[in-house]
């Protein structure tokens, strides 16, 4: 008996020593304290980094300041504007609720000032606060709001670490800046683009419409819920995003209404992947292009043709192509047109392309091939998953594949 007891010492023993070891190793594989301590604060900048995005406003300053203080170690921190308190952590008497009176002259001076126990401490015996550091936060050359910490006291380090913070906020507040007017530009582009929605087009459509009233009122029926529906998608106002999807259909509503116009002239095949249906892609990106090949591709050319529409997974990308056996063009019409939009035929080509290319850089602009005789093939790319590209429409209806 003793014997085993002490063999189950022996294993108990071990175990211990193992799982020491293991954690040792674990420890160490986490690198020096120093290493540690970048690792904490870059995850904690990570986590403010969401709030910042929206800007200088109240939910965000909410969503970040507590990261802020953890960052900074203080007592307590308070983020303003340039008319009131934003967002408050504090954990000592409360005295970033003053924050707006300690941030005045940074407001007004854009340089950061050191307020000492005359202006920050409070009465109470017990309380921590003896100091303030504010900074101000910039938006290129304007002062739009102030980091205030407080501590017990104002050591250099503190007053170069909240002076630096408040840099890195007001990197934060200038990209979010950047996002909404990227934002605008885009909306801007798109009430362009729907503008430029051919009134010869609704016109065409609806006189396909009334060639069919008397002959087939079933068809006439059908072709107006799809011009109906069309029309209701492209001026829609929800949403910089679709999906993959809902483009096509939209699409091939646009399609159905040219082929009533011009019957046996007009052949469409079209080839999706279903994997890269619910792939988000800019508003507007995919029919404008295919109405430029029907269009391009049935003036002046008395036979048929054929326009394809190719969707396809391509590792990290969805490619898109859209192709047809028309006449042709100009190589210099379409780099002319990519360029200089308000002075081309083109129906949004350079809208298109401008659009890609800031959603997603300039290697995701679109690619013309063409040449007189030879027909015209236009590709894109877009990435599966792009940061802030996110679809405002969520239904992904079935694509009827046509030969």
């Amino acid at each position: 008996m003793i014997a085993g007891a002490l063999i189950a010492v022996g294993v108990v023993v071990a175990t211990v020593v193992t799982m020491l070891a293991i954690r040792r190793r674990r420890h160490r594989d986490l690198g020096t304290s120093a290493d540690r301590a970048t690792f904490d604060t870059l995850h904690t900048a990570s986590l403010a980094t969401p709030g910042l995005r929206e800007g200088l406003t109240e939910h965000g300053a909410q969503r970040a300041v507590r990261h802020l203080r953890t960052l900074l170690g203080t007592s307590a921190v308070a983020l303003t504007d340039r008319s009131r308190t934003l967002a408050v952590d504090d954990s000592s008497h409360h005295h970033a609720e003053h924050a707006m009176s300690h941030a005045q002259a940074v407001l007004h001076s854009g340089v950061t000032a050191v307020l000492g126990p005359a202006v920050v401490s409070c009465r109470s015996a017990d309380c921590p606060v003896r100091a303030a550091v504010a900074s101000p936060i910039v938006d290129g050359d304007a002062v739009v709001g102030a980091l205030v910490a407080y501590s017990r006291e104002a050591s250099a380090m503190l007053v170069r670490a909240v002076d630096e913070v408040a840099r890195w906020v007001s990197g934060q507040v200038e990209l979010a800046a950047a996002d909404r007017q990227r934002t605008r530009l885009m909306e801007a582009e798109l009430r362009a683009l729907r503008a430029q929605i051919s009134p010869h087009f609704i016109y065409n459509s609806l006189t396909a419409v009334a060639s069919f009233v008397r002959t087939d009122p079933d068809r006439a029926r059908e072709l107006l819920l799809e011009f109906a529906d069309f029309t209701r998608y492209a001026l829609r106002h929800r949403g910089e995003y679709t999906t993959l999807a809902e483009e096509l259909r939209n699409t091939e509503r646009y399609l159905v209404l040219e082929q009533a116009r011009f019957a046996d002239r007009l052949v469409v095949a079209l080839h999706v992947a279903p994997e890269v249906l619910p792939i988000a892609v800019p508003f507007l990106v995919v029919q404008p292009l295919v109405e430029n090949a029907v269009r391009h591709g049935l003036e002046g050319h008395a036979g048929v043709v054929t326009v394809a529409i190719h969707a396809v997974d391509d590792g990290a990308d969805a490619l898109i192509t859209i192709e047809d056996d028309g006449p042709g063009s100009d190589p210099d019409v379409i780099r002319s047109a990519l360029v200089h939009e308000s002075a081309s035929p083109s129906v949004g080509l350079g809208n298109v392309d401008a659009r890609l290319r800031q959603v997603y850089g300039d290697r995701y602009g679109l690619v013309v091939e063409t040449a007189p005789t030879a027909g015209t093939k236009v590709s894109f790319r877009v990435p599966k998953f792009a940061p802030g590209v996110h679809p405002s429409l969520t239904e992904i209806p079935e694509l009827a594949s046509e030969e």
